[in-house]
């Protein structure tokens, strides 16, 4: 079942297309991370129909990438592998797990009988644990015949208009608290850039409305520059993508980022920024206090996080902001009727 690709030819005229489903199962940094991949794939089989299970939120993500044609909801609770058993019709031709590296993912694909298999738990390549995300995805593809840049992960321009053009967008939240950096931190950084005339608005996922109101409360951000519960993807990625910067820990808004070219200062912990971090460019600053390895996934602040300090922030930021508008006439509160919430 376990077969290398390399001479797949394209898709004879008038035979049907064949499938090829790829498991990526996770959140919307592993989705944005994956897409050199995800590109690599779809360069190798441009006349084929690319499958991408994944949870349906993160659909509309997915299909912006270009690389896609074809969503399969596919999610489990903890990042755990989903079942994938509601897959319609034939086996698929290829099927490719870039979910992880344990049987569990590979089982899951294999399950459906597909007539190749491509999956790190096969052992070829070997895993390594010390290797940037972006590159051990398109490692494995290469060592299968399938070239893929891991610099090929920009997103084309949102058709949104953004609800706030030019702010700076501060994102206190993080799927995991390990990741979250103190709200109160993140409170004096916004309120020191908003005292310097810059507009600051406070995004947050769903069940993060009480984070984000903590900290526009402690900061000052008025109620119209907040954004709690969750945008849809094409109002968030519009915001991202002509915000004047981006503020957050290593979360799926710090790739979306990336993604959009946006500047961006990162803060990192437990994971370094060498494993999930931006690319090299002056545009992203990665701050990471280095210590011993922590949880991800753990229930407290980690150390390493809790030891980068407000003025650092605040300090990154204003090496990469231009200078503030000589008002802030853009952070008053808007006439009734003149600005609708999406």
């Amino acid at each position: 079942m376990n077969g290398v690709p390399r001479a797949w030819a394209g898709t004879p005229a008038g035979a049907p297309r064949r499938r090829v489903l790829v498991l990526r199962a996770l959140g919307l940094g592993d989705l944005l991370a994956g897409v050199p991949a995800l590109r690599g794939l779809r360069r190798a089989f441009p006349g084929d129909h690319v499958v991408l299970a994944l949870p349906p939120a993160l659909r509309e993500a997915a299909l912006t990438t270009g690389a896609v044609d074809e969503i399969l909801p596919a999610e489990a609770p903890g990042r755990g592998v989903p079942d994938l058993t509601h897959w319609t019709g034939p086996p698929p031709d290829l099927a490719v797990d870039l979910h992880g590296n344990g049987p569990a993912s590979r089982d899951a694909l294999a399950a459906l009988r597909p007539h190749r298999l491509l999956a790190f738990a096969d052992g070829t390549p070997v895993w390594r644990a010390d290797e940037h995300e972006r590159q051990r995805w398109c490692r494995f593809l290469a060592a299968h015949g399938i070239p893929a840049d891991p610099d090929d992960l920009r997103l084309p321009p949102p058709g949104t208009p953004s609800p706030a053009p030019g702010a700076v967008v501060v994102h206190p939240g993080a799927e995991s608290a390990a990741r979250r950096w103190p709200a109160g931190r993140y409170a004096a950084v916004a309120r020191h850039l908003g005292a310097a005339g810059h507009r600051v608005v406070l995004t947050g996922g769903p069940r993060e409305d009480a984070l984000v109101a903590e900290v526009a409360e402690r900061a000052g951000v008025p109620p119209w520059d907040r954004w709690p519960g969750g945008l849809s993807f094409a109002r968030l990625s519009a915001l991202v993508a002509h915000a004047a910067l981006l503020i957050s820990g290593d979360t799926g808004l710090a790739h979306l980022a990336v993604a959009h070219g946006t500047p961006s200062v990162t803060l990192f912990g437990p994971v370094p920024p060498r494993l999930w971090g931006p690319p090299p460019l002056h545009r992203h600053i990665a701050l990471y206090t280095p210590g011993p390895p922590g949880d991800p996934h753990g229930g407290t602040p980690d150390p390493c996080l809790l030891r980068i300090g407000t003025h650092e922030v605040v300090v990154a930021a204003g090496s990469l902001l231009p200078a503030p508008h000589p008002t802030r006439a853009e952070q008053r509160e808007p006439a009734s009727g003149t600005r609708a919430r999406p």
